[in-house]
């Protein structure tokens, strides 16, 4: 689904115009990146939850050439889905 694609959606499920609706979703990223980059959580209740994971440096490897190269250490976004999303989206076959 595009940006487009899922202003239009949202849009039409809320029953508000489309540049509402972007507005609304760019608050909501907005607001979950300034939670993120304070190193805190931001969580719905059965969807998910938003975190950040921190990696070390490492060396890795070209894989073209072999040759180490060095990855410097980094914030990583995690998103961990509810056990609610889980079982919406993995319903149990009979």
């Amino acid at each position: 689904m595009t940006k487009a694609e899922l202003i239009d959606a949202v849009a039409k499920s809320a029953d508000v115009s489309k540049v509402d609706a972007e507005k609304t979703l760019a608050a909501f990223f907005d607001i979950v990146t300034a939670t993120a980059k304070k190193g805190d959580k931001a969580a719905w209740p059965g969807f998910g939850s938003f975190s950040t994971s921190k990696s070390t440096a490492r060396t890795g490897r070209n894989p073209q050439t072999g040759e180490p190269v060095k990855i410097a250490a980094s914030t990583r976004m995690k998103f961990t889905s509810s056990a609610t999303l889980k079982a919406a989206l993995n319903p149990k076959k009979k």
